[in-house]
């Protein structure tokens, strides 16, 4: 079982224009599709859409549009009624790939909410092999409170805690690296920003000081890092190796949604024992196929062609090699 929480989950609507985006103009689009969205629920329906047993937590009301979305999809949720509606996402595509995309803020969620929020995650976690914490937190909702719920886990369950994974930006992810979880996600700008070394497009254009960026993170106690870069694919760095995905070159039609299919795939193969090569190679397989989908659709394990996907090692960590340290930038978001 794969438990997510999602705190700040919408209602994903992905407009697909003909042509590219026309300031000021009036524009038909050719196709709109609409989603019950947010990170972790993402990652349940492509966990679910490939048989791995999942359950996607987040708050809502039952008669919410976002929960009847997941429940008519037969996708396993709890949520935790607040009283207040979701938000609704907009995501523009063009014809190359381009994709813009307008976020609401959320409801704002009281301590007393956040704290029954905590527990349900706490009360769920029991038994999982992995706890993924995702997305943005809402409004008033401290950034540390992903840490929070780290250290709360492991001190409720202690070794029986599931493992952690973290996708998130800005401050609840700098905070929650500093939480130790087993597993950062971040993308070659977030990583930019955690580990204070280079920007997030020379990442994307040098794997190798990928690793160096991932490297900071592991040294403050961080498992392994996750860097998906789009096009470019994605490297794995644990403490002692790293590896390098990627995927034939494809004409994207939508990348919503696909860091989170990305790191579905990499939880899919995680969850049935494979090694850390074939997590990657699983994760890149997931992320292409999810950006070659319209709107934030996932892809099912069959809809996807790891054997297309090259991973290459990278330079392994050296005993006496040096590990930089910094400490992550902090992030009005």
């Amino acid at each position: 079982m794969i438990v997510t929480l999602t705190p700040n989950p919408s209602l994903d609507r992905t407009i697909e224009l003909a042509g590219p985006i026309e300031r000021g103009e009036v524009q038909r689009a050719v196709a709109a599709h609409s989603e019950p969205g947010g990170k972790g629920v993402n990652i349940c329906r492509a966990l679910e859409a490939s048989g791995i047993s999942s359950l996607a937590i987040l708050p809502g009301d039952a008669d919410d549009p976002v929960l009847l979305a997941l429940t008519s999809q037969s996708i396993p949720h709890l949520g935790l009624p607040i009283g207040a509606p979701l938000r609704s996402n907009v995501a523009i595509t063009e014809p190359d790939g381009t994709t813009t995309k307008l976020n609401e803020p959320g409801p704002v969620l009281s301590l007393a909410q956040q704290d029954a929020l905590v527990e349900l995650v706490l009360e769920q976690s029991v038994g999982a092999s992995w706890l993924v914490l995702a997305g943005s937190v809402p409004p008033g909702v401290p950034d540390d409170f992903y840490a929070r719920i780290i250290g709360e886990l492991r001190t409720r369950l202690g070794s029986h805690a599931p493992k952690v994974a973290v996708d998130s930006s800005g401050g609840p992810l700098a905070a929650a690296a500093l939480a130790h979880p087993d597993l950062l996600k971040p993308n070659g700008e977030e990583l930019a920003e955690l580990s204070g070394l280079f920007d997030g497009d020379t990442l994307e254009a040098n794997p190798d000081l990928v690793v160096d960026a991932a490297r900071v993170l592991i040294a403050g106690g961080v498992g392994a890092v996750l860097a998906t870069l789009g096009a470019k694919g994605a490297v794995l760095v644990t403490a002692a190796e790293s590896w390098l995905a990627t995927t034939p070159p494809m004409l994207a039609v939508s990348t919503v949604g696909a860091g989170d299919s990305a790191l579905a795939g990499y939880l899919l193969q995680s969850n049935l024992g494979a090694s850390a090569p074939d997590c990657l190679r699983q994760a890149a397989a997931h992320g292409a196929a999810a950006a070659s989908l319209p709107g934030s659709t996932v892809p099912a394990l069959h809809q996807t062609n790891p054997s297309a996907v090259t991973v290459t090692d990278l330079a392994p960590v050296l005993a006496s090699e040096p590990v930089l340290a910094t400490h992550p930038k902090e992030d009005d978001q």
